[in-house]
């Protein structure tokens, strides 16, 4: 462009030459990464160019379809001719969901019903065939009990030579708004949601749905990481991913469950966990949405407006203005307005006044001229700023103050919340929170309800354009932040995965997927349970389920390897030692990923910083609420004795860090081990 069209014009002719020399390099471009993406897809095909191929007869013809399946699409340019299927193809779903014999697929032009002949599954590795097999019902055990047996890395990886009937059934569903997806641990939640994600960018070619327009919230930037190979893998971009954490100011989620740790056996311990639950509640809600209809009504002090003598508006006229609310405009844009309206009705007064003084300016000698002038801006200078200062008093509203006078004003708190049923130690409640606001400090717990606050007096329009939002690890948010996700993305359907099993701070139970589902409100919706754990081997998958208090209907992948051993050590010093020797010992048996996991972040550090200068041999070191949605070959769990894990809290964040196992479990204790973990069979 810069040789050939001109730099720049005020003629209109040669703006047209230089839009259409702009127009052709914007066509090139686009052409030169179309291209530079279709090489990366096809050098990535030739190490691994399918795994999968279906023979399929419609109904009515006599040709029988060899169906390739691979990651991309592999077709002729010239003929057309398709030579390997992309797993989200709608043909490719009779790979996923149908045994040989009667099959169907859902095409664009309608359901097409034929014969499924053949059903072959392939492993190719660096452009080498290892084997092949024809299976007869689903995706064959023997695959998956080999990709299953695989050593676990550092990213999770796409699952798309293993993906189950069920599984395919929720990565391909474009039916619902909103799709809750219950599964137990090891069930492939993440994996599936991934892979969902993935359909939807594939299916966004006729939907409009494109990578800016999806939102993952993730529950930490520790699992932000280990996910972010999955996309690209799958030949997408990855998608945007934001923690709740990034949403709020003040306390973050790890603190809040360190102080829940270390409060354990206290008297502030039950103050704090009623605290989370309270603040997290529908009732909750509902106190705060009456406090915002007691702001609108009763905290804005509305004054009659004057400017030299003459009254502009009235406080009663300016209150029935921003009370007369019909489209549901956010406290401070309607207040904004206000300003907006006062101030356009002042500027004429303000210009006839400024004329005045300029008149009088006029008619002064030459000498005292200029400063009459500097005289007179320096006065309407000051005179705005003291005008703006007055309407600011009822125009601007802090949230922060609004939300500090619930718990300041015991007596508003209760007559806010008439006919709803508080926590008992309510009183200790207001007290402690107050306590803290006063000092500056914004617990978990109370950050959610002031962006709650927030958004609703400023309104928030950052993700309206957000149409798909995952959100994983459902369980560990409360009613509170299922009502902000609503807020922040009015326009999305969601995809919610989660698993009541691993709630940590409250008790989870099934009839949270009901209040979610109540909560957004979405015209279809449906939940979906699984049953199925394959991450852990079956030795693993049965200790963890002795640690639930409740009976889980989980079938554990028939994978048998080493029982989990518990072992009992003298000392920490020793616990120690023997823990380095065991690191040692499965990282020669070919194990890359081993993770040490402990109950909080101060014990995590403490080994991390002794493990540090003692062993070559790369680990993660991290507390057991922080491992949640990460898996290991070899898990090594510190100190489980019965000082250390004694109360319902610490044995879901034990269920947790079990849960994360592969292959390979060892828990150590000194002293006295946990009650948790005292049956025969659990001894190795």
């Amino acid at each position: 462009m810069w040789e050939e069209s001109a730099h720049a014009s005020e003629e209109f002719a040669r703006i047209s030459e230089m839009n259409q020399y702009l127009s052709e390099v914007n066509t090139k471009t686009r052409d030169y990464i179309s291209t530079e993406k279709r090489i990366d897809r096809y050098n990535k095909m030739i190490k691994s160019p399918y795994f999968g191929r279906v023979d399929f007869g419609e109904n009515g013809f006599n040709i029988v379809d060899k169906i390739y399946i691979g990651v991309y699409n592999l077709m002729d340019t010239r003929t057309d001719d398709i030579f390997v299927y992309d797993w989200r193809s709608p043909i490719a779903s009779i790979f996923y969901r149908n045994e040989l014999g009667k099959g169907s697929y859902k095409s664009p032009a309608g359901i097409i019903y034929g014969n499924v002949l053949l059903k072959r599954q392939y492993e190719i590795e660096d452009s080498k065939l290892k084997y092949f097999f024809d299976s007869s019902i689903k995706i064959n055990d023997e695959i998956l009990q080999e990709v299953l047996s695989r050593n676990a890395s550092s990213k999770m990886k796409s699952i798309i030579q293993t993906i189950q009937k069920e599984q395919d059934i929720i990565i391909r569903d474009t039916e619902n708004d909103l799709l809750i997806v219950q599964g137990v641990a090891g069930s492939g939640k993440t994996s599936i949601a991934l892979h969902r994600i993935a359909f939807l960018l594939y299916e966004g070619l006729s939907s409009k749905l494109n990578i800016n327009d999806i939102m993952i919230i993730s529950p930490n930037s520790i699992f932000s990481k280990y996910i972010s190979d999955v996309l690209p893998e799958l030949g997408e971009e990855n998608v945007e991913q934001l923690i709740f954490d990034d949403f709020v100011k003040g306390e973050k989620r790890q603190k809040q469950m360190e102080n829940l740790i270390t409060l354990q056996g206290s008297d502030k311990f039950e103050i704090k966990l009623e605290s989370i639950k309270f603040k997290g509640s529908n009732e909750f809600v509902k106190i705060l949405d009456r406090l915002l209809k007691y702001c609108e009504r009763k905290l804005i002090p509305f004054k009659d407006v004057y400017y030299h003598g003459k009254t502009i508006q009235t406080g009663q006229e300016l209150k029935n203005i921003f009370l007369n609310n019909k489209i549901n405009i956010p406290i401070a844009k309607r207040l904004t307005r206000i300003e907006n309206m006062i101030l356009n009705k002042i500027y004429p007064l303000r210009k006839k006044r400024l004329e005045m003084i300029e008149k009088v300016v006029e008619r002064t000698t030459e000498n005292h001229m200029l400063e009459i002038k500097s005289f007179s801006r320096l006065i309407a200078i000051k005179e705005a700023g003291k005008f703006m200062k007055y309407i600011h008093r009822f125009t601007e509203v802090d949230y922060m103050e609004v939300y500090k006078l619930l718990f300041k004003d015991k007596i508003l708190f209760l007559k806010l919340s008439k006919g709803i049923k508080l926590p008992e130690n309510i009183d200790e409640i207001i007290f402690e929170t107050n306590k803290k606001l006063n000092k500056g400090n914004v617990s978990y717990e109370d950050a959610a309800a002031l962006l709650y606050i927030k958004i609703n007096m400023e309104g928030d329009e950052k993700f309206r354009e957000i149409k798909q939002v995952v959100i994983d690890e459902a369980q560990d948010y409360y009613p509170i932040h299922y009502h902000i996700f609503k807020l922040l993305f009015k326009n999305a359907r969601y995809t919610v995965l989660g698993d009541f099993n691993q709630t940590l701070e409250k008790h989870g139970e099934k009839n949270l997927y009901d209040c979610v589902e109540e909560i957004l409100h979405k015209k279809k919706s449906v939940k979906i349970t699984l049953n199925k754990g394959y991450r852990s081997s079956f030795e693993i998958n049965n200790f963890n389920q002795r640690l639930l208090s409740n009976s889980q209907e989980i079938v554990s992948f028939e994978r048998h390897e080493t029982a989990p051993k518990v072992k009992y050590i003298d000392n920490l010093t020793e616990l120690n030692k023997m823990i380095y020797q065991d690191i040692a010992k499965f990282y020669e048996m070919g194990y890359k990923s081993i993770a040490i996991i402990c109950k909080n972040e101060k014990e995590a550090k403490n080994i991390q910083d002794r493990l540090g200068c003692s062993i070559d041999i790369k680990i993660l070191v991290t507390p057991s609420y922080l491992a949640k949605g990460l898996e290991f070959d070899v898990v090594l769990i510190y100190n489980v004795s019965k000082e250390n894990y004694k109360s319902d809290f610490d044995k879901r964040l034990l269920y947790v860090a079990c849960t994360r196992a592969l292959h390979q479990l060892v828990l150590y204790y000194t002293g006295e081990k946990s009650e948790f973990i005292k049956l025969k069979d659990f001894l190795g």
